[in-house]
C-alpha cells in the first residue's frame, strides 16, 4: 500500500474520484509550503516544487494499493504530470502526480499559488467554467 496526496479531480466528490477504487481517505491534508500551484488550462491542477516562494496546496491523502495506481490512476492522468514524491506540512513524505519540469514553460498555465485550493479556484470560475 502506498499514501498518494491528490488535489484535483480525483478528490472526494471530483470527475476522476472512482479511480480510486474504493481506497480509504487517510486525511485532509496541505502540502509543505515548497509549491507552485498551477491550473493547466482550467482543466487540471499541477504543484511544482520551488523550494523558496512556494506555498502550501490543499488535498487529501489516500492509501492506494499498488495495482490501482499502475492501472487506474495513473492511466487517468494527463501526459503534462508524473508520479513524484512531495512533502506534506507535517513532513510526511507522500506520493503525488506533479507537473513534468519540461512542460513548465510550454503550457496554458495560470498561477494559483496564492488560492492553494483545487476546488476553491473552480468555484471562483462560475458554474459555466467548472468541469
Amino acid at each position: 500500500m502506498a499514501l498518494i496526496f491528490l488535489n484535483g479531480g480525483g478528490m472526494r466528490g471530483g470527475p476522476l474520484h472512482h479511480q480510486l477504487q474504493g481506497a480509504p481517505l487517510v486525511r485532509v491534508a496541505r502540502s509543505a509550503p515548497r509549491y507552485r500551484y498551477y491550473s493547466v488550462g482550467d482543466r487540471f491542477p499541477a504543484m511544482l516544487e520551488v523550494g523558496a516562494g512556494g506555498h502550501a496546496v490543499v488535498g487529501e491523502v489516500y492509501e492506494v494499493s499498488l495495482a490501482v495506481l499502475r492501472e487506474h490512476l495513473l492511466p487517468a492522468e494527463p501526459p503534462e504530470l508524473e508520479l513524484g514524491v512531495i512533502e506534506l506540512d507535517d513532513g510526511t513524505a507522500c506520493l503525488a502526480t506533479v507537473l513534468r519540469a519540461e512542460f513548465g514553460g510550454a503550457l496554458d498555465l495560470r498561477d494559483i499559488s496564492e488560492v492553494g485550493d483545487w476546488r476553491v479556484y473552480q468555484a471562483s470560475l462560475g458554474p459555466e467554467r467548472t468541469a
